[in-house]
């Protein structure tokens, strides 16, 4: 019997920055820029990654996140 070795296509977020980082912490600054984000409404695609969604869980109250 053959397995079926085809891998399912990985999922993409789009995530956008709609709050301002002018007032936050630090790390959070940094989690914001590691993300390729620059500027508010600037929105970038990732991997759905278990390193990324930890990213955006710590950041959530400034991004909006959907998934394709």
């Amino acid at each position: 019997m053959k397995r079926n070795n085809r891998k399912q296509p990985m999922k993409t977020l789009k995530v956008t920055l709609k709050r301002s980082i002018i007032g936050r912490p630090e790390k959070q600054r940094r989690i914001i820029k590691a993300l390729g984000l620059r500027r508010i409404n600037h929105t970038v695609e990732h991997k759905d990654t278990p390193n990324i969604r930890g990213m955006i869980h710590k950041t959530s109250h400034m991004l909006e996140v959907t998934e394709e």
